[in-house]
């Protein structure tokens, strides 16, 4: 015999799927944060990547799975939870554009956008935001890929 369903188990399941639903969301704009990050050294990509990955996790195996695989991202995020680390390239990249693109900022583009009393605070805080992301990246693991001779 068929049981129905009652009230209350229709509604937890609709509360679930509204969850999952939050966290598929919330995870694809921590993956758009991510995309921006990789060009816009001011925005940290690692914790936007890593908290997209937590979310998919939560919301859809698919979306998780394609994460992990994905060819720009998916390598990145795995020798990062499994501990390796960046490779020293990658270090190296990350490091030039965000000084690069820090100092463009601090010295030619502040000046121009904002009002004079906010230009000294603010460099301060992008220069001090720069130094403690390069502090990061560089005591990260140096993740060194093995290459097979096959």
């Amino acid at each position: 015999m068929k049981r129905k369903k009652t009230f209350a188990a229709n509604l937890k399941k609709k509360g679930q799927r509204i969850v999952r639903t939050i966290w598929l969301i919330a995870g694809t704009i921590c993956v758009v944060l991510g995309a921006i990050g990789i060009v816009l050294p001011i925005l940290p990509t690692t914790p936007f990547l890593l908290a997209a990955a937590a979310c998919y996790y939560k919301s859809s195996p698919r979306m998780h799975k394609w994460l992990l695989t994905n060819k720009w991202f998916g390598e990145y995020i795995r020798n990062y939870q499994e501990g390796k680390g960046l490779t020293i390239k990658t270090k190296i990249m990350a490091l030039t554009v965000l000084w690069i693109t820090i100092g463009l900022s601090l010295l030619l583009v502040l000046e121009r956008v904002l009002p004079p009393q906010l230009v000294l605070p603010i460099q301060v805080v992008m220069a001090t935001v720069a130094t403690l992301v390069s502090i990061y990246i560089i005591r990260l693991p140096t993740f060194t890929k093995k290459f097979s001779a096959s």
